[in-house]
This record gives C-alpha cells, sequence and structure tokens, in this order.
C-alpha cells in the first residue's frame, strides 16, 4: 500500500496503516502539480527531457534500507503518499497506472482533477495478485504507439529513469518488455531534477520544520549529551550514541518540538566520529569504538532528519583543549563557510558557492586548500542529494528563489603534531540546511550554534600539552590532582580568576567606552522623556449668554459645561470643574451641613502640564469657599455630582495629554483573504481595557505588517506594529500558571486609556480552583489522577499552541522585508533565573538572551542589556543572607533600577552570569544613593574620567587603601530608603487620575488638603490635644513620649544615642 508521508498517516517500511480510506490526497495540490510537471515537460522538453513523447516512472517494492528515488519522489511530490510497485506512465492525452486494486481505488480520485488540470484521462490497469501484468503492460504500449502515430512519429521516444535498476518481478518484467518493444529511451532524470530544484510553499514549510527538529536534536539533546558524557568521563561508543540520537530524532517530544511523530523519519543513521578516524563522505557510518575526548580531540557530529519526507541536515564540529593549528583549520572553514552561504542568491551559479569558499581558504590558510572537500554541498528536498544541485566548482546552474541546499563543506585528512596518536589526524566538518531567498540566503538550521566559543571546550589552563600524559598517568595513583569533572575550568578557584581577569579587562574598556560617550556631550543614549504636551484650555462658557438661567441661589451643576456654579454675592459665577482641587461636606451638631470647596491656584495645578491656571498668574484667584445649607441630602448629592464631574474630566483630559505624547504609527495591513492572518485565540490582554463592564477574551492575529488583538467590542482592539516591536517574549508555563507573550516596544502605545510601552497576552493553564470540604484526597484517588493527567493535557496543548504560533511568526519575521528589524520570539532561561523584589512584590526574575525580565507579576520588568552601563550589587558581605542589585544604564538620565533581597545563594550564579554576557558588575557593602552620584558624574565628566571612572566602585581596591579609607567612606551614601526605580509606567500611572475609583480619589483629596487647610476634625482634635498639653505638664517622661508618638503616627523614636532627636547624618558623595 501507499507510504504515508503528509500527515494523516505514518509508515516507515511501505506496508499500509489501514484500509484505503485512511488515505487523502490534496486534490487542489495534485492538479496544480500535475501542470507543472506537464508544463515543464512542454517547456524543456528538448533540453531535460530527452524529447520524449511519454514518461514512463517504475515505483520499486518497499524496502527497508533508507534510500533516495526519483521515482518514490514523484509519488511523494506529486499525490502526497509513495506508491510501491506501481507503474506510472504519462503522456500528452493520457495518464496511465498499473497497479493493485487497492492503490487504484484510492488514485480513482485524481481523475477528474487530472482532466480538469491538464486535459488527460487518466486509465487504471488493476494486476491480479497472482497476474504478472505481461497484457496490461502490452496495453500500455499500444496506447503509447497510437499517440506516437498521431504526432507522426514512427519510433515513440519514451523517457525513463536510468540509473534506477529494476527490483522485483513487476518492475524486471516491464524493464525487459520496455527494451523489447522497439521505443527510443532517453533518460529523464535531469528534467525532474530541474522540477524538484525549485520548492512552493507547501514544500519550504516541510522543510523549515524538518530543519527545526534536525538542529534542535542537536542543540538540546546532542550538545547536553556530548557534554554530560565528557563532563562525567563515561565512555560510550559511537553507536550507541548513533542510537541515543536517532531516537531523540523520532520522538520530538523529549526535547519537547511539537511535531507529530509519525510525520518524522531520519535521513540517515547519525554519525559520530572521533580518536583520529574521521569520514566527511555522506554515506559514512558511526563505528563501535568509544568516543575519545582527551586533549587535542575532535568530534563531529552530524545528523539529518525529514519531516513528510522533505530532508533537512546539520553537522557540527567539537575541539576538546584545541591546538593553535586545530583552532586555525575551525576559524578558516567557518569563514569559507559562510562565504558559500552568502554566495547563495538568486542569479549566481550554483558553483559561485564552492568558489567563495575556495578564495576564503586559499587567502587565510593556502596549506588547507588540498584538504578542502571538492564540493560545498548538494540540493535537499524529497531527495537528500537531489542530483544537478551539486555545489561544486563546475556546476553553471543559475539559483533561483526557493532552491534548498545542504551547504557542507569540511577540511580532511589534517595533520598536526601531538603526543597522541590518536588526536594527530583529524578533520573538520560544518553542514547548514539554506533556503535562497528573494535577495539573501536563509539558515534554516542557525539554532544550533557554530561559533568558535560555543564548539571549542576547555578542560585545563595548562597549554603544553607535552606535560598531560604525564599528569594523566600520576593522576591514577593520586587524588590530590584535579579531574576532569567539569568544563572550561579545573575548579572553583581558578574559574574566578577568569572571572576576575575577565572582570577586569571588561572595566578598562567600559570606562574607555564611557569617558568616549561623555566626552561626546551627552549622558548617554538619548532622553525619550521630552516635553509632554499640555492640554487644550479648558473653558466653561465662551460667552456670559451661555450661562444657564438662574434658579434659586443654589449651587448647581453643569453636567454639559463641565461647570459648577455658586452663589456669590446674590450672583451665579461659574467655575470649570477642573479647578476644582477637593470638595468635601460636614455636619455639625445644629443638623447644618457645611460644603467646603478647595480650588487650584496658581503654583498648584490640578495637572502638572496644564497652562489654564498658570496664564494668568497676576489675577486674583479663590482660594477656598465654604457654604452652609439645611439640606443635608442636596449637599451630599452637590458634592458627589463634583467628584463624579471632576474625575470624568480629569480622566478624559490625563488620556489626551498621554495621547498627545504618542509616537505616530504606521497602518496596520490587513492580510488578505487569500492568506489567512497566524492567529492566537481566547487570550486575555495586560495591560487591560478600562471601563467597568465584563472583561472578555480576544484573538491576536498577525498581520502584513503587525499584530491586531481584538474582543467582540468593537471599541476593544490593539494594533502592535511590527517595526515598534524592540523585544519579543514566549513564555511556556512550567511553574507559573499562565502561558504567554509578551511585546516590549520602541514607542508607547494606548491600551484601552492607558499609556504603556509593554504589552502581554496569556492564558491561564489551569484554573484556580480550591475543593471544598475538610477531608483530604488519597494521591491514588482515580478523579484526583484523572483531574491532574487532564491539566497536565491542557497546559501541553495551550504550550504547544503557543509554540506554534511563535514558529509561524518566526518564519514571518524570517522574511526579507523583516531582516531590517531583526525580530526573534526570545524564550527566558529558567535555570539562570533568581527571585528579587523588582518593585514590591517578591518576583522570578529570569535572563534572556538579549534582556533580563520579569513577565509574570505586574508591573513588568524588561531590561535590555546592550542598554546597561555596569551593575553593582549591594549588601554583599559575609553573614547576608540577601543582597541587591542596581543596574546603570548608559543613559545617565534614566533612574537606576533596583532589585532588592536577591537570596545570597544566587549570587555566584548571577556573577556568572553577568560575566558571560560581558556585563562590569562591582560589589559593595552599602547602599548607594545613586541620584547625587549621577549628578556628580554629568556635571563633571572629566573629573569622574580622571579618578579612573567606576573604579571608586571598586570594593577590593577601597579595602586596599587603608591610608584613604575616610576618604572613601564618604564616596557612597547609604540609603535606608528605596530610589524609585519604578518604569515610566508606573510614575505615569501615578501622575494620572484616569484608574482611581471613589475611594482612592478621597484619600487623596483628603492628603492634599493637608497643604491648603485643615478639616473640622483635624481642628477640633489639634484643640483638645493642646488642652490636654497644658493640663499634664506634670506628667512623666515616658508618658510624654507615649504621646509624641501616637501624635507622629509612624515616625519612628529618635535615636537616644544622637542628642539632637535626629537621624545620623549620612556621608556624600563629592
Amino acid at each position: 500500500m501507499a507510504d504515508h508521508q503528509n500527515g494523516n498517516a505514518r509508515t516507515t517500511n511501505g506496508k499500509a496503516s489501514g484500509g484505503a480510506n485512511a488515505y487523502t490526497i490534496n486534490l487542489d495540490s495534485f492538479g496544480k502539480r500535475l501542470k507543472m510537471l506537464y508544463s515543464h515537460w512542454s517547456e524543456y522538453n528538448d533540453d531535460l527531457w530527452g524529447a520524449s513523447e511519454a514518461l514512463a516512472i517504475a515505483t520499486p517494492p518497499p524496502s527497508e534500507d533508507l534510500r533516495y528515488l526519483k521515482s518514490s519522489a514523484l509519488n511523494v511530490w506529486l499525490v502526497g503518499y509513495e506508491f510501491p510497485d506501481t507503474i506510472m506512465v504519462f503522456m500528452k492525452t493520457q495518464i496511465h497506472f498499473l497497479c493493485s486494486q487497492k492503490k487504484a481505488s484510492l488514485l480513482e480520485v485524481v481523475k477528474k482533477s487530472a482532466k480538469a488540470a491538464v486535459g488527460a484521462e487518466v486509465v487504471m490497469h488493476v494486476k491480479a495478485k497472482n497476474d504478472d501484468g505481461t497484457a496490461l503492460m502490452e496495453s500500455i504500449f499500444g496506447a503509447v504507439r497510437a499517440q506516437s502515430k498521431l504526432d507522426g512519429h514512427d519510433t515513440p521516444v519514451v523517457g525513463y529513469i536510468a540509473r534506477e535498476a529494476p527490483e522485483g518481478n513487476l518492475l524486471e518484467t516491464w524493464a525487459d518488455k520496455l527494451k523489447n518493444a522497439s521505443f527510443q529511451l532517453s533518460d529523464i532524470t535531469n528534467g525532474f531534477s530541474d522540477l524538484f530544484g525549485v520548492k512552493d510553499g507547501g514544500e519550504i514549510t516541510n522543510v523549515k520544520k524538518a530543519a527545526y527538529l534536525t538542529s534542535s536534536v542537536m542543540k538540546h539533546f546532542v550538545v547536553p549529551k556530548l557534554e554530560k558524557v565528557i563532563d562525567e568521563e563515561k565512555k560510550i561508543s559511537h553507536s550507541s550514541l548513533m542510537d541515543d540520537t536517532e531516537k531523540a530524532i523520532l520522538e520530538p517530544a523529549r526535547i519537547k518540538v511539537k511535531l507529530k511523530a509519525e510525520n518524522i523519519d531520519i535521513c540517515y543513521p547519525p554519525i559520530f566520529q572521533s580518536g583520529g578516524g574521521f569520514d566527511l563522505k555522506p554515506s559514512a557510518s558511526s563505528n563501535d569504538e568509544n568516543l575519545y575526548y582527551d586533549s587535542t580531540s575532535v568530534i563531529i557530529c552530524a545528523i539529518g532528519s525529514r519531516y513528510n519526507s522533505y530532508c533537512s541536515n546539520v553537522a557540527r564540529t567539537f575541539l576538546i583543549d584545541a591546538n593553535a593549528m586545530q583552532s586555525k583549520a575551525y576559524e578558516v572553514l567557518l569563514k569559507a563557510h559562510d562565504a558559500a552561504i552568502s554566495a547563495l542568491k538568486p542569479g549566481n551559479k550554483a558553483g559561485d558557492a564552492y568558489q567563495a569558499a575556495l578564495s576564503v581558504v586559499e587567502k587565510d590558510a593556502p596549506e588547507f586548500v588540498g584538504s578542502l572537500t571538492k564540493s560545498a554541498g548538494t540540493g535537499i528536498g524529497l531527495e537528500f542529494r537531489e542530483s544537478g544541485l551539486n555545489l561544486n566548482g563546475k556546476n553553471e546552474r543559475v539559483l533561483k528563489p526557493g532552491m534548498v541546499f545542504n551547504v557542507s563543506l569540511g577540511f580532511q585528512n589534517l595533520h598536526t603534531e601531538t603526543n597522541n596518536p590518536k588526536t594527530q589526524k583529524f578533520a573538520v566538518l560544518l553542514a547548514d540546511t539554506v533556503i535562497v531567498g528573494e535577495k539573501n540566503a536563509e539558515v534554516l538550521t542557525s539554532i544550533s550554534s557554530k561559533a568558535v566559543k560555543d564548539v571549542a571546550y576547555s578542560f585545563n589552563d595548562d597549554d603544553d600539552e607535552e606535560e598531560q600524559p604525564k599528569v594523566k598517568a600520576v593522576a591514577k595513583g593520586s587524588n590530590g590532582l584535579p579531574s576532569k569533572a567539569t568544563l572550561r575550568s579545573v575548579n572553583q578557584d581558578s574559574k574566578e580568576e577568569q572571572r576576575r581577569q575577565h572582570q577586569a579587562e571588561l572595566a578598562r574598556q567600559k570606562n574607555e567606552e564611557t569617558a568616549r560617550r561623555l566626552a561626546g556631550g551627552g549622558s548617554g543614549l538619548a532622553d525619550n522623556r521630552g516635553a509632554v504636551k499640555s492640554s487644550g484650555e479648558l473653558v466653561a462658557y465662551k460667552n456670559v449668554n451661555d450661562l444657564p438661567s438662574p434658579r434659586d441661589l443654589m449651587i448647581q451643576i453643569d453636567q454639559k459645561h463641565e461647570a459648577i456654579l455658586l452663589p456669590i454675592y446674590g450672583s451665579m459665577v461659574p467655575f470649570h470643574v477642573a479647578m476644582v482641587k477637593s470638595v468635601s461636606s460636614q455636619q455639625d451638631t445644629n443638623r447644618s451641613c457645611y460644603i467646603r470647596i478647595i480650588f487650584n491656584v496658581p503654583g498648584t495645578p490640578f495637572n502638572p502640564h496644564d497652562t489654564n491656571s498658570t496664564k494668568f498668574q497676576s489675577s486674583i484667584y479663590v482660594k477656598e469657599v465654604s457654604f452652609r445649607s439645611k439640606d443635608p441630602r442636596h449637599i451630599t448629592e452637590v458634592v458627589q455630582l463634583i467628584k463624579s464631574l471632576r474625575r470624568q474630566v480629569a480622566s478624559r483630559e490625563s488620556e489626551k495629554a498621554e495621547r498627545a505624547t504618542l509616537v505616530t504609527q504606521e497602518k496596520l495591513q490587513v492580510a488578505g483573504s487569500k492568506f489567512k492572518p497566524i492567529r492566537l485565540t481566547d487570550l486575555w490582554i495586560r495591560p487591560v481595557f478600562g471601563g467597568r463592564g465584563r472583561k472578555l477574551t480576544g484573538t491576536l492575529e498577525a498581520h502584513t505588517n503587525g499584530f491586531r488583538y481584538s474582543t467582540s467590542r468593537h471599541d476593544e482592539r490593539v494594533d502592535v506594529m511590527f517595526g515598534n516591536v524592540k523585544h519579543a517574549f514566549f513564555q511556556p508555563a512550567e511553574r507559573e500558571m499562565i502561558t504567554l507573550v509578551h511585546f516590549h516596544l520602541h514607542n508607547h502605545i494606548m491600551v484601552g486609556n492607558k499609556k504603556t510601552k509593554d504589552v502581554q497576552f496569556y492564558v491561564e493553564v489551569m484554573d484556580v480552583v480550591q475543593t471544598l470540604g475538610g477531608a483530604k484526597r488519597s494521591a491514588y484517588d482515580p478523579d484526583e489522577i484523572e483531574e491532574e493527567q487532564r491539566e497536565r493535557d491542557r497546559k501541553n496543548k495551550i504550550n504547544m499552541d503557543f509554540q506554534n504560533f511563535v514558529n509561524r511568526v518566526n518564519d514571518l519575521w524570517g522574511q526579507p522585508q523583516f531582516k531590517a528589524l531583526d525580530l526573534e520570539f526570545d524564550q527566558p532561561f529558567r535555570d539562570l533565573g533568581f527571585h528579587g523584589v523588582p518593585h514590591k512584590a517578591s518576583a522570578f526574575i529570569v535572563p534572556t538572551s538579549s534582556c533580563l525580565v520579569e513577565l509574570i507579576e505586574t508591573p513588568f520588568v524588561v531590561i535590555t542589556l546592550n542598554e546597561i552601563e555596569i551593575v553593582n550589587l549591594e549588601r554583599v558581605g559575609l553573614g547576608q543572607k540577601n543582597f541587591d542589585m542596581a543596574i546603570v544604564f548608559k543613559d545617565f538620565k534614566r533612574d537606576v533600577f533596583r532589585m532588592d533581597s536577591i537570596p545570597s545563594t544566587s549570587l555566584d550564579g548571577i556573577k556568572e552570569w553577568l560575566d558571560t554576557t560581558d556585563l562590569k558588575y562591582y560589589e559593595s557593602r552599602l547602599n548607594l544613593n545613586w541620584r547625587p552620584i549621577l549628578k556628580t558624574i554629568t556635571d563633571d565628566p572629566e573629573k569622574f574620567i580622571e579618578d579612573g571612572g567606576w573604579e571608586f566602585l571598586n570594593m577590593e581596591a577601597s579595602d586596599s587603601d587603608s591610608d584613604h579609607s575616610q576618604e572613601s567612606d564618604q564616596g557612597y551614601e547609604p540609603s535606608d530608603v528605596q530610589s524609585d526605580t519604578g518604569s515610566e509606567e508606573e510614575e505615569e500611572d501615578s501622575a494620572s487620575l484616569v484608574e482611581s475609583e471613589d475611594d482612592d480619589e478621597e484619600i487623596s483629596e483628603e492628603d492634599s488638603e493637608e497643604d491648603e487647610g485643615k478639616t473640622w476634625e483635624e481642628l477640633e482634635r489639634e484643640a483638645s490635644r493642646a488642652d490636654k498639653e497644658k493640663g499634664d505638664e506634670s506628667d512623666s517622661e515616658d508618658e510624654r513620649k507615649r504621646r509624641k508618638i501616637k501624635a507622629f503616627g509612624k515616625a519612628r523614636v529618635p535615636d537616644k544615642r544622637n542628642s539632637g532627636g535626629s537621624l545620623p547624618k549620612r556621608p556624600k558623595f563629592r
């Protein structure tokens, strides 16, 4: 039966897994590709198809061996399945199939599509089980002769694949009869090679999935496996590594790749080579010898996987304590490999790739030219090596967009001088799967790094290779010598010393960089906090005639004009509600009710950017007014109306001011009906939309130039342009309750009525529920087990949906028009995370490849690493359970960002991470007051540079200089008060009245009244307190202190050691 390769079923040996109804042929794809075949055949018949009048394709029976045949490739390319033991003959007006009854019933559905696509009639020749098919073959030959005579030819020209030897009784009989049928036979291999060379969209997708799987296995399985084996000094054979890697490919869930296992196969058994035995041919195999990883060893690993029959390949070389020659060979090969990939551009010749690589080797290392492989790779697709697309120096084939290549380059049979015979002979190899794009080549396997720093390992610091055998010999009888227990270091002391040396070099570079930047006349990066546009003038009535006709002399609220009309000396005087700072009411014992209104006056505007109260500063303003009424209900109603109206106006003006500062964004180009947008459904958004209604989930769609999130409400919509995305993050739920995608933006956008630079879309992976009832449930309760399994399945499904969305968006961002944006979803490294308090609550902060983030608790933390000047680790010392981290930005106008209460157990991990990311860090025993420090630097940058730059933070240097300990102490200003480390969004929220509720506003109004006037209760309390103090002069000292503490509320008791009653003075930075 047909061997499925296209998504509905899976057979690896050519046997069907079910009846014919288990298979579905994509008729649209069949019609499209059949038309392509006939069009190509007609256009290039003389050049590539041997002037053939008929194409005879015979597919052999299934085999357990891995093999790549043009006939099988045609089956999969045309109908999506491999049809073994089947003969296909294509003619201008007819298509003949000779096969079994089951295959014929499956192929029956293509008749209409073939007629519609190329006008050809499909003729089925069903072979009985015991029939040799001779009679059926004769009928096909008769049809070929009849067609040839109609075309005016005496001898029919039949094209066939000459390189494929017949297998099985049916194909052997067919081959004999074809040779004896007096036909002129011509080889059509080149025609199929050219036809399969350029891939369409569906094929490209399959290749990308295969490449993603291959590079993921290399990165997440092979590399950790090798590191663990070497780290623990295990003995494992090349063949065992091959078997383990093959299992990882065939079971992608083991490396968290969300591809269906039934669609996956290997291209060839994974290849592992070491110990001097190297073969760079694709036909190489892994032997049974153990992996060799002593000093100056080289390990080569090559793996290939298939998805829906489409191949991909990646090969990497790993260097162990490499000597100079090995390092040079790899570096030159890496440069040559990149040059070959860069030459894969539309319009270039296939041979240009090899010539580009050869030029690099001739220039940088001519001694290696003789060892360079004779080809830079081959085309890859349904076949692992597509004939006609060989990247050798002689191929004149012109490259086209959509071609896919396995760019494989290496040096073989190299010799180096070592004392170990197994490391004297070595080879290096690199291979990647590459697509020829519209302008440049795209490397599909780039997630598996080939950079020198990621493939070169070091076990010891001693570079003297000749002494290495001696050390190993002594080590057998001595426990005192260090073993190869860890990669890249011998012990913790040497690791710390390496880090210290690297930090010293970073300090020098950082001081030079800071000096250049400050000398350029700036404090760092551009200050984005420009002047905010003021809101428009607030006018209640433009004309006296607009005033409403007065009724009784009582307070009136004009909702339409947003005004309050107050009766003053018999006239109704209007005030715009924006001029009201606060309003309150008070009822006395005589059932009289008082209303008190405090207004904004120059110097205390309701909005710091409002110009209305500063425009007429020389005028006389009413600061406060009080009224008395016998109707408490009316007073209460007036107070509530004023507060409600004031809140509406404040919200509107604040939002208007926020929007005035926004950078104009490009317009979203919605994807057309032909191209469905990439979609993720049932998402929540943070920050949430405003309003008091029930919150709704929405859908996130990726369109032509941006994302759109929308709910069923027409006013709840957010557009995020690709060009405005600074960082994109994907964080699957592991120990958290949500899976999310997060966008950190270059410029603010409005989400509802909130201005933000961070937009997050998430799904809760499990419901937060609490079981009622006090009884404990057993761990073996079937219901409990089933519920846990449902939760796991739901979490895995959500994570997989998000992963698919992220992968498709990454593919979209990989297109040439988005290359300049350099966008890719980043995923946090949980293993490097640590707990801390970035704002008010403890959170888990996690590094990514380019940022330091915290995406669960709000407000979010997103810090770009290349914007960091230095990091200061504060309160670091013996006996401290926690320490703090202060991040100083290159833009000195930005506030220093603090993360407090980080456990001391995370200190070494944070130091190691900072060092590996080339960030300079310092340590101090006290918290620093950074605002005056940065002000001093920006005021006199020359003095800062002359004094050694950031070296004043170097705790080791300051400790050793005992003569100047007092002066150095004055360079710090310890602070118990947390500095303002909030983000711009936090500052804006605190200054905005948009989100405030009734209770919050009343509290803020009462606080503000303390500056302008005191309430009735406060005046009464002060009077009674004064009376008590006059009569209690004989009280004890302790009693007076107790009352003093009570009067000051939460104020601290003055320090007894300070006679003045004030806190000790703190040294300031000079």
